[in-house]
């Protein structure tokens, strides 16, 4: 049996499934009878509704129902969509208003949901929502990521969510004015479309009073408590579930306004009802990520010390309050505000500003990616400003590793971590030294060579408990339930391996059970690079209370003292015996017995702390002049990521995390024009990166185990991502350092690089 905990590169297992059209999606498993639903979308960004007539559409055929706001609120639903608030300077709460779950009063962007046409079948409800009367006085719309502008929301003077800092401004100031060096960069960070391979969808239906909403989220529990609150129903009058999902990145982890809407329009017509987003409609609808600007300074002493940070960010919001919205750039950008440097002065200032956009929120990272991306963009201008090697200045800032615990000035405490080593291996493995003759080759051959790097740490989030529970079936099967939910990851075979390297359970018989309320009572669901640590460590907690009470049944079975009863791994040993039974065995042994305590056995347990990932990505780019296209050619990534569990599933999370980051760095450029249409809602427009736009990425563990839990591991999968955009933009930078570019951002599009290439070169001497 291959011992997974002892880092074996195991296949995924549900990727059988996955790969031959036998994967469960929301789509697929709708009940046969269930209605179809479509969604009538605002046209405009901001205006006040004058008429919404829905008679034509209830009386066209094969419409079951049509359901504004007013329904919602003729139901007694609570229409208000929640989320989180940031506390302001002033100590006042970050501003509140009303997000309906469907448009009340106004609309406030292109694509928020007005009205439900639920019909026997799509096209029915499609033609159905043309019949909808809608007009509206249009309104001045808000665009610009700065305070002030057309009013959005009264709640929210100049258009200003909230103001939150974190820091000491008059240490920081006068670190500032003490210092030898002052650098002083803008870093723009370019809002993305999340773009998961499955759109967002769900179906609903009523048994009775209660309810059951299925959809493709990140986490049943949260969406369960929504539903609770919006009904004003009992919990045990909710069940919600997830079968199979096709990526989440955090968009999904959200509960959205077409989920209450469908889960109403059941109760209403007594019929399952089911929604399927589409592309465009997704594009228009989903919770975009990034889009925030800020302005870094560097304080450094004469010997390159960096004495001081300071960051000033205006973050767009969107039109209204998201999920997690306020906290993302704010809060989550915080905890790895000075990455792995040791700085003793920080001050972070954060304004969120609303504008007639979709809204804003969590993407692969949440926060830790863009805070990242601000430090190294402004390490590696540092280091051209003053005429130093980008590793040096990161070397001499490094926190040591006699340092940790290490706590940092926005209250993370690092548990472990040797940075030098981690770079050491990476510019080995980039072959750093050769770079100049690349660079000759492809200046031969009419290129701009550059290579950025970046060096990154991670901050795990979320919820640091979980439930294991195992369970041993008559037919010789054990089911897992786990309180996470896999987009994609690979968990199936994460956790039954790593459940069948602690007990011997051989892994085949293992079924991993997740994403239903009812079987599964709490869970953190998946995000902030969490699943693993919480997951596992709460099924070690599981399989040592399984390992002591089994021991203790067949001490009693043999008449012998515990303490002559062992377990190796894979089976039991009875001294002064040769029985060496398995765990299946004695669960075999304790169900004849009629010992059904000995059949199901759960656990909760909590990491007493974070666990914090952390790496060097080395990426090198080519552009063209005379075209402007830039395409990544070389990529390098050197992680600690602990002790890995499965390295072949790591390596595949740091590949897609790079390839989202070079996909925000180089081809996707969302637009909108002035009056808020997005003008980028379809693949032809959005340029999602294609198989041609990634290099071979060549990955290297370089472990420092974690002491933040006993297994010493750390999370990966948003760790890519992190580490790729500042790689890819300071290797961008660097190829066009030499015709005199000082300032370059992303997106790094063709017609963007072309454009700055040609204002240089036409610049006056």
């Amino acid at each position: 049996m291959e011992k997974f905990g002892k880092s074996q590169p195991v296949r995924r297992r549900e990727d059988l499934r996955f790969l031959t059209g036998h994967g469960r999606y929301v789509d697929n498993i709708a009940p046969a009878d269930a209605l179809h639903g479509v969604f009538l979308r605002s046209p405009v960004a901001h205006g006040d509704i004058t008429e919404l007539d829905l008679e034509d559409a209830r009386a066209a055929p094969g419409v079951a129902a049509v359901l504004s706001v007013a329904d919602m609120e003729a139901a007694g639903m609570d229409i208000s969509m929640s989320g989180s608030l940031m506390t302001n300077r002033d100590g006042s709460r970050g501003a509140a208003p009303l997000r309906p779950m469907l448009a009340k009063d106004r609309v406030r962007h292109v694509g928020e949901p007005i009205a439900l046409v639920v019909a026997d079948t799509l096209d029915q409800a499609r033609d159905a929502a043309e019949l909808i009367l809608f007009d509206f006085n249009e309104l001045p719309v808000k665009m610009d990521v700065a305070p002030g502008g057309p009013t959005i929301h009264p709640e929210a003077p100049d258009n200003v969510a909230y103001d939150w800092a974190i820091g000491d401004e008059t240490q920081t100031e006068a670190a500032f004015q003490a210092a030898a060096h002052v650098v002083k960069v803008d870093v723009p960070d370019n809002r993305v479309i999340v773009n998961s391979l499955e759109p967002r969808g769900c179906y609903a239906q009523w048994q009775g009073d209660r309810v059951h909403l299925c959809f493709n989220g990140q986490g049943v529990w949260g969406m369960k408590g929504e539903l609770v609150r919006a009904f004003g129903i009992n919990p045990d009058q909710v069940r919600v579930t997830h079968p199979d999902v096709g990526g989440g990145f955090g968009m999904k982890a959200a509960p959205y306004p077409e989920y209450f809407a469908c889960a109403l329009a059941a109760r209403v017509t007594g019929r399952p009802v089911r929604w399927m987003s589409e592309r465009t409609e997704a594009m228009l609808s989903d919770h975009a990520g990034r889009d925030l600007t800020s302005t870094c300074e560097l304080a450094l002493d004469a010997d390159y010390r960096i004495t001081g940070y300071r960051v000033t960010t205006l973050s767009n919001l969107g039109v209204y309050n998201s999920n997690f919205g306020q906290s993302i750039q704010s809060f989550l950008f915080a905890r790895v505000l000075t990455g792995t440097y040791d700085v003793a002065n920080v001050f972070l200032a954060v304004k969120g500003i609303y504008t007639n956009t979709t809204q804003v929120d969590a993407y692969r990272g949440a926060g830790r990616p863009e805070a990242i991306y601000a430090l190294e963009r402004t390490m590696d201008y540092a280091a051209r400003q003053l005429g130093i090697d980008p590793r040096d200045l990161r070397r001499i800032n490094f926190i040591k590793p006699d340092q940790f615990p290490y706590d940092t000035q926005t209250g993370e405490l690092y548990d472990v971590g040797e940075f030098a080593r981690v770079l050491d291996r990476a510019t080995a493995e980039a072959d750093w030294d050769g770079f100049d003759a690349r660079r000759a080759a492809s200046a031969a051959a009419g290129k701009l060579r550059g290579r950025g790097l970046c060096y990154y740490i991670e901050s795990i989030l979320g919820d640091p408990s979980e439930t294991a529970h195992v369970e041993f079936l008559e037919s010789g099967r054990v089911n897992l339930y786990v309180g996470t939910q896999s987009n994609g990851q690979g968990h199936e075979t994460v956790y039954a391996q790593f459940l069948a390297d602690q007990t011997g359970i051989e892994v085949d018989r293992i079924d991993v059970i997740q994403g239903d309320s009812d079987l599964i009572p709490t869970g953190g669901g998946t995000g902030g690079s969490r699943s693993v640590t919480t997951q596992n460590n709460a099924t070690l907690a599981t399989a040592t209370f399984m390992i002591e009470a089994f021991s203790e049944f067949l001490a009693e079975d043999a008449d012998v003292p515990r303490a002559d009863v062992s377990f190796d791994d894979e089976h039991f040993r009875i001294d002064g015996s040769n029985d060496t039974p398995t765990m299946m065995d004695v669960a075999e042994m304790a169900r004849k017995a009629a010992r059904t305590d000995l059949l199901s056995f759960r656990e909760t347990a909590r990491l007493d702390a974070r666990s914090f990932p952390n790496g060097c990505h080395i990426a090198e780019v080519e552009i063209d002049p005379d075209t402007g296209k830039t395409q990544v050619v070389k990529y390098t990534v050197a992680d600690d990521f602990g002790n890995l569990i499965n390295p072949l599933l790591a390596q595949g999370q740091v590949h897609g995390g790079v390839a989202q980051g070079i996909g925000q760095a180089i081809t996707e450029d969302l637009a909108f024009d002035e009056s808020g249409q997005l003008l980028s809602a379809t693949f032809m427009d959005y340029g999602l990166p294609r198989a041609d736009d990634v290099p071979f990425i060549a990955f290297h563990s370089e472990p420092v185990p974690s002491k933040a839990n006993v297994m010493g591991i750390k999370g990966c999968g948003e760790a890519g991502t992190v580490g790729a955009l500042a790689a890819v933009a300071n290797a961008a930078l660097d190829a066009m350092w030499g015709q005199g570019v000082r300032v370059a951002d992303m997106p790094f599009t063709p017609s963007r690089v072309w454009s700055t290439l040609q204002e240089v070169q036409s610049a006056p001497e």
